[in-house]
């Protein structure tokens, strides 16, 4: 089938490994760039073996995040390795990396290296802190950006011992920060400028989330706390315990909170000065959350959704994750993509947010075994049959 994605042609060289770097280059292979995934020695990505859950020798982590890509192992600290690496770079467009700040430099393969031998290229550093400041020789993870960032201090309940983000959100954060930079870079060059360097990092990616947060400090001096799963500048904003359960409420801007103390039958609120207008709701949240608490409590999670949506009130479920798949209206939005595996017939793919009208991503391939690209990729190269057993043989080179 012939192929109509806007990033068509554009050739992604992937460095990196664990989440954020191959997050970014998943969402770049979704709308079809060739990413060619460069896989250690001896086992390849180490999300490869985080599990299980295991889809044969591969953990489903992996096969979620490395869809649409090709991988090679390859000994990039060899000689030979580093002559491949070079040759796959020389007609590159981007390079995506995560190694510790400064190993690439070691290894040859830092930005003014690659320049080089590619002017054009888009070099993309991934690291915990950046490439300068006090931290910059760190190594980072996802865990330690949601503390240093601010996340982990305002997520939970006040008084319990914190808790982190239930999904890796700097490590995901900072991938699609990565594909923005990329992008941007791609565009630059498009119009006539040169490629360049760019780097993102995990503790800057999560303090970008802290929007109202930081706000708030800057122009009070006030430390936020966590407040569960509480509006920080709005009320009623929350989950709410009902007679079977939770649902969420987002009846935050002005008509709506009119028109659903209307609709539970609670008209007085409106007259109410200590919930009259927005600020003054925020400021007395803790009294208006005992009053709707004995409001919910009166009627089932599907009563209330039921009552709330028919009246144009935003509320909704909370959901776990077999409810959210079994749901008809993300099933309706090709979010569940079905795709043959080499070890699972009909493996299931998270689907394409970012749903373009003319020039759709797809998933067209499962995430590679490891290495099952290599001999696909070194024969591009215009190396032999004989060139690539004896690599392999010199283990420069691995197969699946």
């Amino acid at each position: 089938m012939e192929s109509n994605q806007s990033l068509d042609g554009i050739k992604v060289i992937d460095c990196s490994q664990i989440l954020a770097g191959p997050f970014c280059s998943m969402l770049l292979a979704d709308h079809g760039a060739d990413v060619i995934k460069i896989e250690k020695p001896n086992g390849g990505d180490d999300v490869r073996t985080w599990g299980p859950p295991f889809i044969g020798k591969d953990s489903s982590a992996f096969v979620q995040l490395n869809r649409n890509k090709r991988s090679i192992s390859l000994d990039i600290k060899s000689q030979e390795g580093k002559i491949i690496l070079n040759k796959l770079l020389a007609d590159a467009d981007v390079l995506i990396e995560n190694s510790r700040v400064g190993t690439m430099q070691k290894l040859g393969f830092g930005y003014e290296d690659v320049k080089k031998i590619n002017p054009k290229i888009i070099y993309c550093s991934i690291s915990g802190f950046g490439t300068t400041g006090p931290y910059s020789k760190r190594g980072g993870f996802d865990l330690i950006a949601q503390g240093m960032s601010g996340l982990m201090s305002i997520t939970g309940h006040k008084d319990a011992a914190p808790v982190k983000v239930g999904v890796p959100i700097a490590d995901l954060n900072t991938g699609m920060f990565a594909m923005q930079g990329i992008l941007s870079a791609y565009i630059h060059r498009l119009k006539g400028g040169e490629g360049q360097f760019l780097e993102v990092s995990l503790l800057e990616s999560a303090l970008a989330y802290t929007l109202y947060e930081s706000s708030i400090y800057f122009t009070t001096g006030s430390i936020s706390e966590p407040d569960g799963s509480a509006h920080r500048l709005t009320a009623p904003y929350q989950a709410f315990k009902t007679k079977d359960g939770y649902i969420n409420l987002g009846a935050a801007n002005q008509s709506n909170w009119e028109r659903f103390v209307d609709v539970i039958g609670m008209s007085k609120l409106k007259k109410d000065s200590r919930f009259m207008t927005s600020d003054m709701r925020q400021i007395n949240r803790k009294e208006l959350e005992v009053i709707l608490e004995k409001v919910f409590s009166t009627k089932n999670n599907k009563e209330w959704i039921s009552k709330l949506l028919d009246n144009g009130i935003p509320a909704g479920p909370i959901y776990n994750m077999k409810e959210v798949w079994e749901d008809d209206h993300v099933n309706s939005r090709n979010m569940n993509i079905k795709i043959d595996h080499p070890n699972l017939k009909n493996s299931q793919n998270i689907g394409i947010v970012a749903k373009l009208k003319s020039t759709p991503g797809q998933i067209k391939t499962p995430a590679p075994l490891y290495g099952e690209h290599t001999e696909e990729i070194l024969q591009e190269l215009d190396y032999t049959e004989s060139e690539i057993s004896n690599l392999i043989q010199k283990k420069i080179a691995g197969m699946k």
